[in-house]
Order: C-alpha cells, then structure tokens, then sequence
C-alpha cells in the first residue's frame, strides 16, 4: 500500500512545488525576452508554468479555508468572509451530522439486527475461549486485576460502608414476603417433590448400605431424648422397649423413604403450602417470628462483627490464592471457561438460544439508549476546544491535503502546457 508523508512533509512539498513554478514562469518570461528566437518554446513554458502556480494558489487557498482565514484582519466582502474557517465555523454542524451518521449507519436496530444475524456469536466466543493462549490471558488477567480489585474493598472506610448497606438492606427487606415467593416458586414448578425424593433416595440408599450406623444414630437420638434409662429399667423385666422403638422408628423411616405417597410426605407438602399463604400476609404469626428473628438478628452487634470478620477472612483467603503464580481459583475458572466453551461448540441448540438472546438485548438497548450515545458523542465535539479539533484534523487528513495542492501545481501546468502547445499550433 502506498503511504502518505507526513503533514510536515507533504506541507514542505506543496510549498516547494508552488515555488518551483513560480520561479519558472518568472525566468520563462524572462528568458523570452533575452533570446526572441526562442519565444515560442518559452511562451509554452511560460503558460504551463503560470498554470501550475494559478492551480496550486488555488489549491492552497481551498485547504487553507478549511481551516483558517488566510486574509487576517483584511476587509473582505461577506461572501469571502462567510467562507473561511468552514470547519471551525460548522462545528456543531458537524457534530450533529457526525451523531447522525453513526446512529443511522452503526446503532439502527434493524443494522444492527442483520449484522449481528450473519454471524455466529456464541460459536465465535467458544472458539476464542477454547484456545489455550487465550485462556491463559484470561487467568493472567485474573491474577493480575483480583488482588487490585479486592484491596479496593481492604480499607475499613470502604468494609463498614459494605457492611451496614447490607444490614440496612436485610433489615429494611420483609423477609415473610420473600419467602412467601421462594416457596410459591418451588411449589408451582414441583421442585420440592424432585429435591424431596432425591434426598430420602440418598437417605434410603445410606441407611441400607449402613444398617448399623443408622441403629447407632437412632439409639443416639433415643438417648437425647431422655428416655433411654426408662428403656433400660424396661429391660430388666425382660422388655426391650428401646429395640422396639428404634425398630418401629426404622420402619417408619423406611416407609417414608420407599413410598411416594406416604401421609409424613403430603404433610410435608402441606405444611410448606400453609406456610407460603400464611406468609403473604405481613401480620399473620408466621411471618412476626420471621421477621422478628431477622430484626434480633440483625441487631446484634456480635454477629455482624462475626459476619464481617468472615468476609475478611474468606476475602484475604482468595486475594492470597490468587496472588500465587498457579492461583487454583484462576486455573478452575480457566477449566470452567474451557468446559463451557466446548459445549458450546458441540451443542447448536444451545448457541442458537444464546444468539437470539444476544441479539434481542442488542436490539433492544440500541432502540432504547442510541440517541443517548448520539448525544453524548455530539455533546464531546461541542466541547471540543477549536484549536485542537483543527490540529486533530490536521494531523489525520493534512498530509493528503496537502498533497492536493502538490497536485494542483502538477495538474495545472500540465493543462497549461497542452493549452500553451494547441496556442502556438493555432496560432
């Protein structure tokens, strides 16, 4: 690709250019007044010389407008003066078209709809992720950006801020009301049969495999519940009271584990349901204690000590872990990142879920906040000193401006010369 020089270069250029050509045209018309015999070569010189230098002032003068006014203090008539500086006069225009042109040709929904339909954004964010430099980056960025960001929460000022907006908030929040809807949400959805049946399945599943660690738990149980001795006196008389019970105890368990519709099961079931409805309502007995634990709770200045002295303690434990140069915590969210990178490449459905969710938030949020962005970047060239915009521009563009004025010198004596030879052919 050819490169264009520099401002410098290119403004030293047009300049020696535009000289060149003025000092042709004088020596031309000059030596055509010292050597007549050679009036016809010289007068074709002297035309395309005088050309190049009317088509390089005007060049000049078209870039300089664009910037400056290159009369000064100069009386001009308005048509001229309305005409100079066109940039710096058309700022606001500019911005406004500027904002314009970016929200109709970049953050249009329906743009942005189409570009983003004809790629595959889950499948080109698995792929990144799947390879290995790039998650090394990833975990060193952790290691790196972890410590910085937890140490912005090391200060006392910034842990009792953190701290009492969190009590505030747990003290403020009914906790009945919550609950009422944690418990609605498991209800509706049956989430509390699959979670009921996969914990006694696991019960079931221990107690068979472990007969006499579940005796020894039930005989535990019997003797905290202070009857042990009387079950012990009981034996004297030749009545194992607490065999009996712990096997009637085991029995039971066993049903309640085995059977789907046992009473101790739709009990369970009743209750919750009892307690969702009894806890919609604020002033029912249900949701007092509730919130009256969380108010005790609260209130107690030992336990928020201990809660904080916690979160240190868990927070210096991952700054540490993720100060060290095999950081575990990095390395598991790399496998983690890995492992959901290749599913993601495996599973199409998946991805095209995600892609319409991306999209669909993509579209929404350009519909929503584009005239934000308009504005703010139309807002910013306002607020741009004109100086500075000017040498900005300058500094981008300047170079291939100036190379039109280099341009106009070439082009105008290269015209001058065909209209300097048609002159004396005519002529």
């Amino acid at each position: 690709m050819h490169s264009v020089p520099g401002l410098a270069q290119s403004r030293r250029l047009a300049t020696l250019a535009l000289l060149t050509a003025c000092t042709v045209w004088i020596v031309s018309l000059l030596l055509k007044r010292l050597f007549p015999a050679f009036h016809l070569p010289l007068e074709i010189l002297a035309m395309a010389a005088e050309a190049g230098v009317v088509g390089g002032l005007a060049d000049w003068y078209a870039v300089t407008v664009l910037f400056h006014n290159p009369f000064g203090k100069l009386p001009l008539p308005r048509l001229l003066r309305d005409h100079t500086e066109i940039i710096p006069r058309n700022k606001t225009r500019i911005a406004e078209s500027m904002g314009r042109f970016v929200q109709e040709n970049f953050l249009a929904p329906a743009i942005v709809e189409r570009s983003l339909k004809q790629m595959d954004l889950s499948l080109l964010a698995a792929d990144w992720l799947n390879q290995q430099e790039h998650l090394d980056q990833i975990g060193s960025m952790i290691r790196r950006a972890g410590p910085r960001v937890i140490q912005v929460f090391e200060s006392r000022d910034m842990e009792q801020f953190i701290q009492q907006n969190i009590v505030e908030w747990i003290r403020n929040t009914p906790l009945n009301q919550l609950s009422s809807e944690f418990l609605s949400a498991i209800l509706d959805n049956d989430f509390h049969e699959e979670a009921l049946q996969k914990a006694l399945d696991a019960a079931n599943r221990w107690v068979k495999a472990n007969p006499d660690k579940a005796y020894a738990l039930a005989r535990r149980i019997f003797e905290e519940l202070g009857v042990g001795g009387l079950a012990r006196g009981a034996s004297f008389i030749g009545i194992d009271i607490q065999q009996r019970i712990i096997d009637t105890l085991m029995t039971k368990v066993n049903a309640v584990l085995t059977e789907a519709d046992h009473p101790w099961r739709k009990g369970f079931e009743g209750l919750a349901t009892r307690w969702m409805i009894e806890l919609r309502d604020p002033e029912s007995s249900v949701s007092r204690r509730l919130n009256g634990a969380k108010d005790t709770l609260t209130h107690s200045e030992a336990l928020i000590n201990f809660m904080g002295t916690a979160i240190g303690i868990l927070r210096n434990a991952v700054k540490h872990n993720l100060e060290q140069p095999d950081s575990s915590l990095a390395r598991n969210i790399q496998d983690a990142l890995q492992r959901l990178a290749r599913h993601l490449q495996d599973n199409a459905a998946v991805r095209e879920a995600l892609n319409h969710e991306i999209i669909t938030g993509a579209v929404i949020f350009t519909t929503d906040y584009s005239s934000d962005i308009i504005r703010y970047v139309s807002d910013r060239i306002h607020e741009w000193d004109t100086r500075d915009m000017i040498a900005k521009i300058e500094s981008e563009v300047g170079g291939d401006l100036h190379m039109i004025r280099v341009n106009g010198v070439v082009v105008g004596a290269f015209i001058g010369l065909i209209l300097g030879i048609i002159r004396a052919v005519i002529g």
